[in-house]
Formats: structure tokens, sequence, C-alpha cells
């Protein structure tokens, strides 16, 4: 099947709203070109000779965010869509150029083009992220997880995906919940990490079907499943981790309570900086402890604990 492309041109701190409002309310495929993923990589490594010199001759402030849509939608329809979130955004981030782009695309070119910007990478102590077109020689200790992104979003090149697989590391629990899975890359870490029962939620059927794709390649014992939170979750998990955006973290901060166990732990991260505030008090309104909060660049992660006076 060919795709619509719709190409727009904001900046990075505009880029996880409007990725989520294009995979959660018009339900396409996200593509994410930041060129500065390109240049943070490790140049030692033998792959980096690989990458295209032409990413590294553009405008660093620039990221190109393509929605993929199954041809036949309304393209008029749908531009003026994206348009008037992105003036919604704006009213809290910087968008950038704002602009936008449609052009018709073979599913083969797109399936290709995505390849140059995604490499090995490792994250923490023991983390090691590859893509299956590449090779890796494991070093001790490594955990490799094969993550093929596809159409949903999250790779682990973001620093709010970066934050939180480093956080899972250093709280993992037996049990964990991953809501707004995307591509299934934090569940899968947990399970890697030897996590004995993990769960990833995602409204999104495309990020379902993906992240049951990279669960299968990475045979872990996970499950992917489409629905919102308390439809489709009924146990209560000793860890949960939420990579989405900061008004979704507001309104999830007291339903996450309903699903997580006595003393357990919530991750929640995708916060740009300027609604760290917003987000804290909003996670305290809500009677969750403030345990930890980690900062890259413009983006937070906070870590709460639910008491036992939630019990």
């Amino acid at each position: 099947m060919d795709y619509i492309q719709i190409i727009i041109e904001t900046k990075t701190e505009a880029v996880e709203a409007l990725s989520y409002y294009i995979t959660e309310q018009l339900e396409g495929g996200i593509e994410i070109c930041d060129p500065k993923d390109v240049i943070s990589q490790d140049r030692t490594q033998v792959w980096y000779d690989l990458i295209d010199e032409n990413l590294l001759d553009v405008d660093m402030d620039v990221v190109t965010v393509k929605a993929y849509f199954a041809k036949g939608i309304n393209v008029e329809e749908y531009v003026s869509k994206i348009e008037n979130q992105i003036s919604h955004i704006s009213q809290f981030l910087d968008v950038g150029t704002r602009k936008i782009s449609v052009v018709e695309i073979p599913k083969e070119k797109w399936m290709d083009e995505w390849k140059k910007y995604y490499n090995v990478f490792r994250i923490g102590e023991r983390i090691v992220i590859k893509p299956s077109w590449i090779e890796y020689e494991t070093k001790d200790n490594d955990i490799v997880i094969e993550m093929d992104p596809g159409m949903a979003f999250g790779t682990g090149t973001h620093e709010t995906t970066a934050m939180c697989v480093e956080l899972v590391e250093e709280n993992l629990k037996e049990t964990v919940l991953d809501i707004g899975t995307g591509s299934g890359i934090l569940g899968i870490v947990a399970a890697k990490l030897g996590a004995s029962k993990v769960i990833g939620v995602d409204i999104d059927p495309m990020a379902v079907k993906v992240a049951n794709e990279n669960i299968k390649i990475n045979n872990v014992d996970m499950v992917a499943v489409e629905g919102d939170l308390l439809d489709v979750v009924t146990d209560k998990c000793e860890l949960v981790v939420s990579n989405i955006i900061a008004d979704i973290i507001i309104l999830l901060a007291p339903k996450v309570k309903s699903v997580i166990a006595n003393g357990g732990i919530w991750i929640a991260s995708g916060i740009i900086n300027t609604r760290r505030d917003d987000v804290v008090e909003a996670l305290i309104h809500s009677g969750w402890n403030i345990v930890k909060i980690v900062e890259q660049n413009e983006w937070l992660a906070i870590v709460c604990s639910r008491g036992d006076a939630d019990a």
C-alpha cells in the first residue's frame, strides 16, 4: 500500500507533542528525522563512517516530522488539523518554521529512508539498541535489544526514551506496565533485564502491531495490547513506565494509582521542562511521592512512588 506523507518542519521541543497528536488522534505513522541524533552517536564505532555525510550538512535546529497515512484520506482536512494542533502547541513550545508539505510515497521507499537515521547505540551501563540490518559484536554484560521501529514511536534515540531506559534499569521490578508502549522498547528492556511479567498498552493499533513484532524479534515474555489504560489492565504492577507528554501524565496521575501495587514505582517521562511545575503539582495533588527527577537537555523524567496510605 502506498502512503500519503505529510512533512512538518519543527523544533526538537515540539516533537513529542506533535508526534503524540498524529499517532493518537489521527492514527498516523511517524518518522522523526532529527540531525542531532546523528552527531550524538559514538564516532569511534565502525558504522559511524557509513553515515551519509549529507545528513551532517543541514540545519541542526530543524527537525522533520513525517506523518504517514494510508492513501485515500482527505489530505486538506488532515493538513488543517495538523496546522491547528501546531498553533495550539506553539502556546507552550517553540514549533519552528511550521512548514508543511505533502507527497505520495511508495511503502518500499519509506521503509528504507528512515534507516539512515538509526544506528547502534548504548543506553546506561548494559543496554545496547541495534537495528536488524547492522551487525554488532556483543561485549561482556551487554543486553542487546534489536529494535526496528517501523511506524511506531520510540527507538531510544530521544532523550525521554533514553532516560526511561536508564530509570527502568535502576528501578526494575518483577511486574511492569508500559503505558503508551509505542515500539515496545521500554517493556522489552524490562523483560530483558529480568522482569517476570511485562504488559505494554497503547491506544494506537499500529503501535501495538509493531510492538508485538519487536517482542517476537527479541524473544521476550511480554505482551502488547490495544486500548485505554483502565479498559485493558486489571492487575496491579510494581513498576509503571509512561513516556508520553506532560498533559497526558497529568491526566494519568490519579488513574495510574489503580494499576500500581502498594509501594510501587511510576516512571513518568516525555515532560518538557517548561511544564515541570505543572506535572509535579499534579503528581503531588494525586498523592504521589516524588523520588527523583532527572533531566536531559529540555526534557524531564520523574520517578515517583505510591505510599502505604494509598493502599
